[in-house]
């Protein structure tokens, strides 16, 4: 069963459920993008940031060359790092990616945030994560015009089908669209109950900018990752409105905070380990949940954001 897809304003269509690459390690993660694949995912969200973009594609070259998928069937998301904001380096480290990937091409390219820092050299240390040295966290000169419109080039250069933008504010993107030749096909989110972003998301949208939620299942990451901000919090599996909602529609709770997004045009990108839950994952456009569920669910809101710089000690406060 393939998942159902949203034209993005480039044109293109982009599957409404996907496979996200954070946190996935490198020594499953060519399996992982092998099996996904099997599975029936065709999206693929990777990023500079993970460590696991050759692994990744040394999973879709597999599956490509047992005959499983054509290129063209997929949707290869990966980002641009704060590191390379600058005009001059955009370029290059796109072709470094899709190298990595093996790849010609993306199907989507985002400024993974709103940072710019100081450049480091992937001869040096890649990803180079937050820090300049290892250490320090050192302020870059770009500007998000300057650094969109280099992304611009990338998609006169034929690297990218679409490009579009992460973890940014709507205050950002009203300035963006005032000079954007090219307008941001996504806007990529921290997006769950616990922080559900009506006005951004309505905002977004009415703008032609399609939504992509990550961390659909709120703190469950961030407390593998060893972040304080989600320790404590509830789990959303076994909140009483999810559970509730998902025994009467005969689904896991995964399933239904899946498509609590997806119902509302919102697409997601879960991963998962475990075959049976992989498949279960990209079948969740199957039933349709009641507005009395879909406000249920969103009524849980706490504006609670776990993927936020301060809260892993860098000191960028971007959404205050």
């Amino acid at each position: 069963m393939a998942s159902p897809t949203i034209k993005l304003n480039s044109g293109y269509e982009m599957p409404l459920v996907g496979f996200g690459l954070w946190k996935v390690t490198n020594e499953t993660c060519a399996d992982q993008v092998y099996n996904a694949i099997k599975t029936g995912y065709r999206l693929f969200d990777g990023a500079c940031d993970y460590g696991n973009e050759k692994e990744a594609g040394q999973g879709v070259a597999r599956a490509i060359k047992e005959g499983i998928v054509k290129r063209s069937e997929l949707f290869i998301v990966s980002k641009l790092w704060n590191s390379f904001h600058d005009a001059e380096h955009v370029e290059p480290i796109t072709r470094k990616q899709l190298a990595d990937w093996g790849l010609e091409y993306f199907d989507l390219f985002i400024m993974h945030f709103p940072i710019s820092l100081k450049y480091v050299d992937p001869k040096v240390r890649y990803p180079p994560g937050f820090t300049y040295d290892g250490k320090t966290v050192v302020p870059g000169k770009a500007s998000i015009q300057e650094t969109w419109q280099a992304l611009e080039k990338v998609v006169d250069a034929g690297l990218a089908r679409s490009i579009g933008i992460s973890n940014f504010r709507a205050v950002l993107i009203i300035d963006l669209l005032r000079y954007a030749r090219i307008r941001p096909a996504t806007l990529q989110i921290e997006h769950h109950p616990y922080l559900t972003q009506p006005q951004l998301i309505k905002y977004a949208q009415g703008e032609g900018i399609a939504v992509t939620a990550y961390s659909s299942f709120g703190p469950p990451s961030f407390v593998d990752a060893g972040m304080d901000s989600a320790k404590g919090v509830p789990s959303l599996f076994e909140h009483d409105a999810v559970v509730e909602v998902a025994h009467r529609h005969n689904k896991n709770p995964s399933q239904v905070l899946l498509r609590w997004a997806t119902q509302r045009g919102v697409a997601v990108i879960p991963k998962s380990n475990n075959q049976n839950r992989l498949a279960q994952n990209l079948h969740v456009n199957d039933f349709d949940l009641s507005q009395e569920d879909l406000d249920k669910i969103s009524s849980l809101n706490k504006d609670l954001r776990f993927n936020d710089p301060p809260s892993y000690g860098v000191n960028i406060p971007i959404f205050a």
